[in-house]
């Protein structure tokens, strides 16, 4: 055999990741705009750039895309200002173009990719139910043994990802994601900024409450600690601080 025939894996070929983002919507809860969150795009590009992988980014509906306002280090509030590695993709023209018009996640092959890695951020929570072209496409590289990934608010996925057999992927699989911990921190945030009425909720629903309704074995780090679980080709981050630890998981799979 020769490395030209296609049943032969050939070592030197470069590893390819399709990274989805949320395209912007409105918050139904806060009225705000939403969209996905800098850090979990970036920290990840980073770490397989770093790895040698090429990486495409793609969205549900493609075209632009743009992330919510305090995870820009930029923002006035400050929240991001030290996430260095996301200023750095931003002031690169080529990069911060690359948001601007991206592919659907309809486009992706999956003979193609060895994974996919589903950013979070707001906008997941309430745009993915519909995203149902992403349901798919996450399924199908899922069920042909490449790496399913989700971080932070992006494992709503798991709430619609249906095997082909109709069972939910994320039923007993050990998965982690936005913890109850880090919503409650949210919300009295939001609360004391006078930004919602008190017992208001930023989020629709809850990535822990629901994985645990799913039948999944939801675990966690705690309040804002990075941490990232890997549970046969499924793999789960907890939250924004996270990118780096998921996507770590990713080559420490796919190898280099």
């Amino acid at each position: 055999m020769s490395l030209q025939d296609p049943n032969v894996v050939n070592p030197r070929a470069k590893k390819r990741v399709a990274i989805v983002v949320s395209n912007p919507a409105v918050s139904t809860t806060t009225q705000w705009p939403v969209g996905f969150w800098w850090s979990e795009l970036t920290h990840p590009y980073f770490v397989f750039e770093e790895a040698g992988y090429e990486v495409e980014i793609f969205s549900p509906q493609g075209g632009k895309c743009e992330a919510d306002g305090m995870s820009d280090p930029r923002d006035p509030s400050g929240y991001s200002a030290s996430d260095l590695v996301s200023m750095g993709f931003i002031a690169t023209p080529k990069l911060a173009a690359l948001l601007e018009k991206t592919r659907p996640v309809s486009e992706i092959d999956a003979k193609a990719f060895d994974a996919i890695v589903v950013a979070g951020g707001q906008a997941p929570m309430f745009t993915f139910e519909k995203a149902t072209a992403l349901h798919a496409k996450f399924v199908e590289l899922y069920e042909a043994g490449k790496l399913a990934v989700a971080l932070c608010h992006g494992v709503a996925i798991l709430r619609y990802a249906k095997l082909s057999s109709g069972e939910l992927l994320a039923k007993g699989k050990t998965v982690t994601g936005f913890a109850n911990v880090e919503e409650d921190f949210a919300d009295r945030a939001v609360w004391q900024m006078k930004a919602l009425p008190e017992g208001k909720h930023i989020m629709p629903w809850r990535i822990e409450d629901e994985l645990k309704k799913l039948g999944a074995n939801y675990i966690q780090a705690g309040l804002w600690r990075s941490f990232a679980v890997r549970d046969g080709n499924l793999i789960t981050g907890q939250q924004n601080f996270s990118g780096g630890e998921t996507a770590r998981l990713v080559v420490e799979a796919l190898g280099r």
